[in-house]
């Protein structure tokens, strides 16, 4: 019998075979599996921010001094934008579901490894090793979920970001607390890290393939995207970037040193700077909002209320000399504009700026340009302060560089968005 009827299944990209083999998933297990995904993120934000309220006790143990301890603080972002395009690549070929799973195990290793560190050489590597994983990790969910909340992805991004928030929040109380109840600064790195090799076991079970493969395609009802720029890489995308990039510059600066700030400048206690710290985890809680107002209102507009909001709050911060109570609620601030708006904002601009295929390299695209420059921003905010003081340096990392990104947004078309009303 001849073959003619035989289909050629070679040219069939293997994703889209598997998705359309795949079961339907019920929406308990959609529940369960975005659960899982929420409480790894904020894992990951626990292991990157429990580091900065900790800096004081790591440099008097090893000697680091300001501009190292800076480095240190922040070069965890080199390891994520080191992660961010090639995860993007990954991702659009490759299961998400897998890339997801060694992202986190990365992270999670990296950081019960930074208190074997015996100088600064190792715990960099250490550091950025985790960062690498974090990447891979922001790539692989946000690509994920965009795709599978693709309606509704500025609250999902939220959702997610929120569950970053409170890990924000809590890192800093644990970590001082861990610290000064065992006496030393090592338990919370052994104890977060461990956190995330449990998740990463039970997220191989429970987090489902029809979640995190899910085709953005097939869940649009736009036919056509021939008004969009056919590359990834298009006016849009590298406007975002920009804004990114100075983003990125501006708020890790300020996240990595604010508690040494606090200490060394306004003379607070561990735990005094700890709270305030955690002050900024609660307000990026208002992801939340800032994610579903973002899939309502014009994002190009919301995301330079924000950096406005952003510098103003900072002048604030770097200007009066605020006692605890009100330094906690400009850190509030801080955490809401900064954390709540801008990032997930910034992100689901990313993919909606982008045909739904392509949304993989978008999210590649923004955790390399949000997150790699960053990984010098605390070095460069430490030598700002040890030539101008911190007021001084303040102003021009904090409050003026977010300007430049409000610029940038300026070429923003969101009528070219994935998302536009046509």
């Amino acid at each position: 019998m001849p073959h003619a009827a035989q289909v050629d299944t070679s040219a069939v990209p293997v994703k889209d075979t598997q998705e359309s083999n795949r079961p339907p998933v019920s929406r308990a297990m959609i529940g369960v599996g975005f659960l899982l995904v929420v409480l790894s993120y904020m894992v990951n934000a626990m292991d990157r921010q429990v580091f900065p309220p900790l800096l004081p006790n790591i440099r008097a143990e090893y000697g680091f001094s300001l501009d190292q301890g800076g480095l240190l603080a922040t070069n965890f972002t080199l390891g994520m934008a080191l992660a961010g395009l090639p995860a993007g690549y990954l991702l659009d070929r490759f299961r998400r579901k897998t890339v997801l799973l060694v992202s986190i195990v990365i992270y999670s290793l990296g950081t019960m490894a930074t208190p074997l560190a015996t100088g600064f050489a190792d715990m960099t590597l250490y550091r950025v090793v985790s960062g690498f994983g974090e990447g891979m990790q922001s790539a692989a969910i946000f690509a994920a979920m965009g795709a599978f909340f693709v309606q509704r992805r500025g609250l999902a991004f939220g959702v997610i970001g929120m569950g970053y928030s409170v890990g924000v929040f809590i890192a800093p109380l644990i970590g001082v607390g861990l610290a000064r109840t065992h006496g030393t600064w090592h338990s919370p790195f052994y104890l977060f890290g461990t956190a995330g090799l449990l998740i990463a076991a039970a997220s191989l079970f429970l987090v489902k393939a029809g979640l995190t493969e899910h085709s953005a395609e097939k869940a649009v009802s736009t036919s056509t995207y021939e008004y969009m720029p056919a590359s990834a890489y298009n006016r849009n995308t590298i406007a975002l970037a920009v804004h990114s990039v100075v983003s990125g510059v501006a708020i890790y600066g300020f996240l990595g040193l604010y508690p040494t700030y606090l200490i060394t400048s306004l003379h607070y206690s561990s735990e005094q700077a700890a709270l305030a710290m955690s002050f900024l985890g609660f307000g990026g809680m208002a992801a939340l909002f800032g994610g579903w107002l973002g899939d309502r209102v014009n994002q190009r507009n919301l995301l330079i209320l924000s950096l406005l909001a952003v510098s103003a709050i900072s002048a604030c911060i770097y200007e009066t000399q605020a006692g605890v109570g009100v330094q906690c609620v400009f850190a509030l601030l801080m955490g809401a504009f900064g954390l709540g708006f801008i990032y997930p904002n910034s992100n689901s601009a990313m993919q909606r700026a982008v045909r739904p295929a392509q949304i993989g390299r978008a999210s590649g695209l923004f955790v390399t340009s949000y997150y790699g420059p960053a990984a010098f921003s605390g070095l460069l905010f430490a030598a700002l302060v040890g030539s101008f003081g911190w007021d001084r340096a303040g102003l021009l990392q904090v409050t003026l560089l977010p300007l430049v990104g409000v610029l940038a947004l300026a070429f923003v078309r969101p009528a070219q968005f994935n998302s536009a009303v046509r």
